[in-house]
């Protein structure tokens, strides 16, 4: 995720925390502050964020374990004010799979609390809960009745959170995947609305909760669309035949021609007959701006793009795209050059097949 900081890495999952987080931290400290306490309890009210959060990290290596099982990696997590998003490879094959990734992260908060339960009990700290008003306590009691709260709210049947992908995954035994995910989809867009309301009188936190839970639902809807709708095809179906290639010994300006002689904004550079990489319009312009007019395309042409081959499965290449950041890519066939899949001719075979199936592409 972009504007996020590498924390480290653990079983080669990366592990960032995004920059806002930081505004969180500094929003905590001063309205401790604000309320009148003084600076070591303005610090341990931060000590208590950084150690709920490093429970958040808990939940989703929960996630990340159990999807390591079914055969799922887990590129990376990446924490947000509002909670974790561990980022995967794929959804699961299977329902099932789902089920038990799903369940993962909220049993990980189970534990935790159990576990703090336990060392409240043998130092005599525990406190009964109707003794307790606004859960209040010592730092670990409250630690493990957030952790109780986070494990208990990731359930609500509110999809993309895990208790809609626990629903999604359930209907699926008896549904299609993409049924499923409507249905699941929907439930979950619903409650966002009832949060956003609840949030509107009672606390803003839930309405950003509520339009992430919202938002995301509507990608994942779009996501098994796409999915459905690319079902069967390969990289050959989508991929452009009638492009122009430069030569890594061209310059700036035959490049800066060819990009408004037609439509086409990515090119292809080779050298005899293999490839080098993709000049990519924003690689060109930004060329243009530094003043390097007389540069070759050797020079900014983007060297990291992988070629796939046409018979590779159109989804999976899609994604692959996606987690690269790849608009374009070139297409190999038994070893030659013989196209260029983009992002833009994916869309368009939606469209089209859209069309003749009367069906809406994703949004």
């Amino acid at each position: 995720m972009k504007w996020s900081l590498k924390l480290g890495s653990i079983g080669g999952i990366g592990v960032y925390l995004h920059w806002t987080f930081g505004l969180l931290i500094a929003w905590i400290f001063l309205a401790h502050l604000g309320a009148g306490q003084t600076t070591g309890q303005a610090v341990v009210g931060v000590a208590f964020i950084l150690a709920l959060f490093a429970c958040v990290v808990m939940h989703e290596f929960g996630h990340a374990l159990v999807a390591k099982h079914c055969g799922v990696r887990t590129r990376d997590i990446t924490l947000l004010p509002i909670g974790g998003v561990a980022r995967m490879e794929r959804i699961p094959d299977k329902a099932m799979q789902e089920f038990w990734v799903s369940v993962a992260g909220p049993a990980v908060n189970a534990l935790i609390a159990g576990i703090l339960f336990i060392v409240l009990a043998l130092f005599d700290h525990w406190q009964p809960v109707r003794t307790l008003e606004g859960l209040e306590g010592g730092f670990v009691e409250q630690l493990m009745w957030v952790n109780l709260f986070i494990g208990a709210f990731n359930l609500l049947p509110a999809f993309p959170m895990d208790g809609g992908r626990v629903l999604r995954s359930l209907l699926a035994t008896r549904m299609g995947r993409r049924r499923a995910t409507v249905i699941a989809a929907n439930i979950g867009q619903v409650m966002a609305i009832l949060l956003g309301v609840v949030g509107f009188f009672y606390n803003p936190v839930l309405i950003f909760i509520a339009v992430f839970v919202y938002l995301g639902a509507q990608a994942e809807m779009d996501y098994v669309e796409t999915q459905s709708a690319l079902e069967g095809l390969h990289v050959r179906d989508a991929m452009m035949t009638r492009f122009r290639t430069l030569a890594a010994g061209d310059s700036v300006g035959t490049a800066v021609e060819e990009l408004l002689a037609g439509a086409q904004q990515d090119f292809p550079v080779l050298e005899d007959g293999q490839v080098l990489g993709i000049l990519r319009r924003n690689d060109l312009v930004k060329a243009l701006t530094d003043g390097r007019q007389t540069a070759t395309v050797a020079d900014v042409m983007y060297r990291e793009c992988i070629p796939v081959d046409e018979s590779d499965v159109l989804m999976m290449t899609l994604e692959s795209m996606g987690n690269n950041q790849n608009s374009s890519v070139p297409v190999l066939g038994r070893g030659r050059f013989v196209g260029l899949l983009t992002l833009e001719n994916i869309s368009e075979l939606l469209m089209v097949n859209a069309a003749l199936t009367g069906v809406a592409p994703a949004r």
